[in-house]
């Protein structure tokens, strides 16, 4: 995952959260209306919430399942290929040097 999808996959989760919050506050607030309509409402956005919630839930375990199961993989090629690992770190690092030092 890139900084950038990661940095995306954040604010996704951070905005879905939010409207979450939102929806459980006007639910809260419409509490005193009643009225077969708004209840019918009501009824249909705790679903939509609770909903919500549990894809929420499955999104962030999915993303983690996948983070680690990424850090597992390079951790075994490390294992595996030692000096290369050292070696791909030196070059990344000889590189990163010569980029901040360009500035």
């Amino acid at each position: 995952m890139t900084d950038m999808e990661k940095v995306t996959t954040e604010k996704l989760f951070s905005d879905l959260q939010t409207v979450i919050e939102d929806a459980e506050a006007l639910l809260q607030a419409t509490a005193s209306q009643t009225g077969e309509k708004i209840d019918a409402v009501r009824s249909r956005a705790r679903a939509s919430v609770k909903q919500a919630r549990e894809r929420l839930s499955e999104v962030q375990t999915k993303a983690a399942d996948q983070a680690r199961q990424a850090a597992e993989s390079a951790d075994e090629y490390v294992h595996k290929n030692p000096w290369q690992a050292v070696g791909i770190a030196a070059g990344i690092g000889l590189l990163l040097g010569v980029l901040i030092n360009r500035r």
